[in-house]
């Protein structure tokens, strides 16, 4: 999809030989997708071409009340449910999104040095569970099995995280992934991953209103930044508010496209 301002709506992209839906374009609304058992990440957005110049990869884009499950490529690496990776530029927006039973990440905002920073992604009101692990059970050991990682290779950029859960992912829940840049990690829930649920190790981010809980013991978070008392990580026991965060997980999109979850059939408030 390398036009610009298109509305994609209501569409199941499945068994591609590579990207489900590969965004190059700017200032599109894909909405009701679903991109299941592709060979590469289910949607992905990215530049055009290796010449394309930085003031034209992709932005603006918002992915709307989309789900991306069961993406799957042959070495177990690449395959995660939604990406912005590598060549974006900024205003790129995902709300309402599922990205469960990928064989990599949920969510991979990747950076690399030879391309440089990426512009700032906003995910919010999203899901991110059981990553690293495909619906049939099946698992890769190359995989990085995160809910939302959200960096690479020691770049800094500002991306924006909130009113959005991790559940049960197959390493961390949400994760720097060397990103020591400035991001806004606010009114997130982080529930049994299986390493931390927060992994940020270096950086200046702001942390605020997030929630950590286990069910059994688990590795403490790790928090570099400004994270103030309105949070309650996990440094070895569950804190009061982790009591609307136990049972198991449900979710649904509405008729009007939110994104509706609940735990032990409660729903989800931040």
């Amino acid at each position: 999809m390398n036009g610009s301002y298109w509305h994609i709506y209501g569409i199941v992209v499945e068994r591609a030989g590579d990207n489900g839906i590969f965004v190059g374009g700017s200032g599109n609304i894909l909405e009701r997708t679903v991109t299941r058992y592709n060979r590469d990440t289910g949607l992905q957005l990215s530049r055009i071409a290796s010449d394309t110049p930085r003031d034209r990869w992709p932005s603006n884009n918002l992915v709307l009340t989309a789900l991306s499950h069961d993406n799957a490529d042959s070495d177990g690496e690449d395959a995660d449910g939604f990406a912005a990776k590598l060549t974006v530029g900024s205003g790129n927006v995902f709300r309402y999104a599922v990205a469960r039973n990928n064989i990599d990440d949920g969510w991979d905002l990747y950076t690399k040095s030879d391309t440089g920073a990426i512009g700032p992604v906003t995910i919010e009101d999203s899901l991110a569970y059981d990553n690293g692990t495909l619906s049939d059970g099946s698992q890769a050991g190359n995989g990085d099995r995160n809910g939302y990682k959200l960096g690479g290779e020691d770049i800094k950029v500002d991306h924006v995280v909130r009113r959005s859960i991790a559940y049960r992912n197959g390493k961390h829940g949400f994760t720097y992934n060397r990103n020591p840049g400035t991001m806004t990690i606010s009114d997130n829930v982080g529930v049994d991953n299986e390493e931390r649920n927060f992994s940020f190790d270096a950086g200046t981010s702001v942390f605020r209103n997030n929630v950590s809980c286990r069910s059994g013991s688990g590795s403490n978070d790790k928090t570099v930044g400004n994270a103030d008392g309105s949070n309650q990580f996990w440094t070895g026991s569950n804190g009061s508010r982790c009591s609307s965060y136990s049972g198991s997980l449900g979710w649904s999109f509405t008729s009007d496209g939110r994104l509706v979850v609940t735990f032990g059939g409660a729903p989800f408030t931040p």
